[in-house]
């Protein structure tokens, strides 16, 4: 970190801010908070706090951090970093895989082929691939539920029998096929085994499922197409990444990454552009635009506009029409959490997963109540807000309203709907704070505290400030952001939970748990907060180890490694039964390296099968004794 440059303040000075409010890490690890704040401790137990030797400022850390209150949450041994070719659990815990890519939603539909012959037909009545961000509804015997599990992306060297090679309309057709949502119902056995049930329930959501336009976007001029003139109805819903389930029952599913599938043209799009703001022309696209030419920008220019949207799912009526919700803004939505306000509103918390975007929050309106009995959604009318954090620990939630200074007429922001059709220009007009790469939030039970992970940010090469404290920030760190137990507030304050990484990089976790990359983020229901990564992780024998999932004790300072994934694989989605005592967790693309030649190259979970290949898949988790997970 380039110590001497006047608007790059140290990591030790940023630190000594912190610590005039209330410091790094709100329950964190005093070995961690001496190595944060330069003062050297004792070394900690695997998974435990930190030792009470500590002393000078790591003992005043370790004081301000909340540590000893209560019953600890946390009751599994730590496991240890792997780069094996599996999945790996604490003692005393299995896991089954539950609905990998290409398993039929209900038993009687299609088998999966190992060489991946299947068709595209197949594949619209088969598990996606890439699976991402899931929930789970309990349905009235609480042995059974409705999953919905998002299926971000695919791998199509692994989804062809040949690959990319030839591509034709059937290979689109099929690789849209396989994005999007799977609805299935799952039912727990009189062993306690986990299976797919036939069900009515049971459906996919795919890039051909007509999903209507609804809020303050719908029908304006820059959502119209050739195919749907009226701008209100758009086929599929596409790179379905993070969720999030609605106090209605619905289910939140969120587009992310889009610019990867639209194909702008030789040149690139002009240097600050909006189509150059949200990324197109940065990725090669996916070939679909060779033989569906709404993908192709030249042809259809707005089609892009239609996508990037938070898409609302009923799971409990398989014919309903899912719905894009416009009012909560577009841009690369990480998730989706919903909380009531203080007047009984809906309150949407989410992320913008790029380097140097932004976290916002949506304020409905209205009564959630109200609005239902209305027969509105209580999705449609409300304020979005950007968030701004300053360097003495306070924040601001912006609001992104038409009218308002820097998103007027003269400010190229026609309307309200073009505010929200090019929102993070709304943002960087208002002043939001870019953040290193905004991914997952998640709410804390009894304190309404939010906390957001920003994943990593490699390109942090000349600023930084207390909210982003690290120059080439490869391995991230998670936010915390207090709002006084008043989710429709426009202020907070806000720390630093923990900087991820290893000793070297000044993360504050103990360095035999040490990790990289936070994006999956979920508290139980009773407070213990699973971390899952996705990205650059401190080396092991030589070499990154996998993916994991962690889990912290907020208050009492504890944080353990409880699961790691076989190579290249991203750890994702995350629910379980109300009791507690069933986990599900997605393992996303493992061995996405493999080839048609060679499609095992990196990895063969979870078939093992020597003529089959990696597969996407829901584990579910379990005690051997049957007890709650985690506990």
């Amino acid at each position: 970190m380039n110590a001497d440059t006047p608007d790059t303040p140290s990591i030790s000075e940023l630190a000594e801010l912190r610590l005039s409010r209330r410091t790094a890490m709100a329950g964190g690890l005093a070995t961690a908070a001496a190595a944060f704040f330069g003062v050297t401790a004792p070394a900690a137990a695997a998974g435990s706090g930190a030792s009470a030797g500590a002393s000078g400022g790591a003992a005043a850390a370790a004081e301000s951090l909340g540590r000893g209150g209560g019953r600890p949450l946390l009751g599994f041994p730590a496991i240890a970093p792997s780069i094996a070719d599996e999945v790996l659990l604490p003692p005393g815990y299995r896991y089954d895989v539950l609905f990998p890519w290409g398993h039929p939603i209900v038993p009687s539909g299609p088998a999966f082929a190992e060489d991946a012959s299947n068709s595209a037909a197949d594949q619209a009545r088969q598990a996606g691939d890439h699976h991402d961000g899931m929930w789970f509804f309990p349905l009235r015997d609480r042995r059974s539920g409705l999953l919905c599990v998002n299926h971000e992306a695919t791998t199509e060297n692994l989804l062809h029998t040949d690959g990319r090679a030839a591509w034709s309309a059937e290979k689109t057709a099929k690789s849209q096929a396989a994005h999007g949502v799977s609805v299935i119902q799952v039912e727990q056995d009189r062993r306690g085994e986990w299976q797919l049930a036939e069900s009515r329930f049971a459906r996919r959501v795919t890039m051909t499922t007509p999903i209507e336009l609804t809020g303050p976007a719908a029908g304006h001029p820059l959502m119209r197409t050739g195919a749907d003139p009226d701008g209100v109805l758009v086929l599929g819903t596409l790179n379905n990444c993070a969720s999030g389930p609605t106090p209605w029952d619905t289910y939140l599913t969120c587009e992310e990454t889009i610019n990867k599938y639209f194909y702008y043209g030789e040149q690139p799009p002009t240097a600050g552009s909006v189509e150059e703001r949200y990324g197109i022309g940065s990725e090669s696209p996916y070939p679909w635009y060779t033989t569906d030419s709404r993908f192709d920008m030249q042809d259809e220019p707005n089609e892009y506009n239609r996508f990037g949207w938070v898409v609302e799912v009923d799971p409990f009526d398989p014919t309903s029409t899912p719905k894009k919700r416009t009012a909560l803004g577009r841009m690369e939505h990480e998730n989706a959490v919903v909380v009531r306000g203080r007047r009984g509103e809906a309150v949407v918390y989410m992320g913008d997963d790029t380097q140097f975007d932004y976290f916002y929050k949506f304020v409905g309106a209205e009564p959630i109540v109200k609005a239902r009995k209305a027969g509105r959604s209580p999705l449609d009318e409300g304020t979005l807000y950007v968030a701004r954090f300053d360097e003495d620990g306070s924040g601001r939630w912006l609001p992104l309203v038409h009218g308002e200074p820097g998103l007027t007429t003269a400010d190229g922001f026609a309307d309200q709907a073009q505010v929200l059709i090019h929102t993070r220009l709304a943002a960087d007009a208002v002043g939001a704070t870019p953040m290193d790469r905004p991914e997952w939030c998640t709410v804390q039970p009894h304190t309404g505290a939010v906390y957001f992970t920003c994943t990593n940010n490699t390109a942090r090469t000349e600023t930084v400030n207390a909210a982003n404290p690290r120059l080439n920030n490869r391995y991230g760190h998670i936010m915390k952001i207090d709002e006084n137990r008043n989710p429709s507030a426009v202020r907070f304050d806000w720390d630093i939970f923990l900087l991820a990484g290893d000793e070297a990089s000044g993360a504050t976790v103990p360095s035999d748990q040490a990790f990289g990359s936070p994006d999956g983020l979920w508290f139980d229901a009773v407070g213990r907060l699973w971390i899952l990564t996705d990205g650059a992780q401190p080396q092991v024998d030589g070499g990154d180890q996998n993916n994991q999932m962690l889990v912290a004790d907020t208050e009492r300072g504890d944080i353990r490694r409880f699961l790691v994934g076989p190579p290249r694989c991203e750890i994702t989605g995350i629910t379980a039964t109300p009791d507690g005592r069933s986990l599900f967790v997605n393992i996303q693309h493992p061995g996405d390296s493999g080839t048609p030649d060679n499609p095992r190259a990196s990895s063969s979970w979870p078939d093992y099968s020597p003529t089959g290949r990696p597969r996407s898949a829901t584990i579910v988790i379990t005690r051997e004794d049957g007890g709650v997970v985690g506990a």
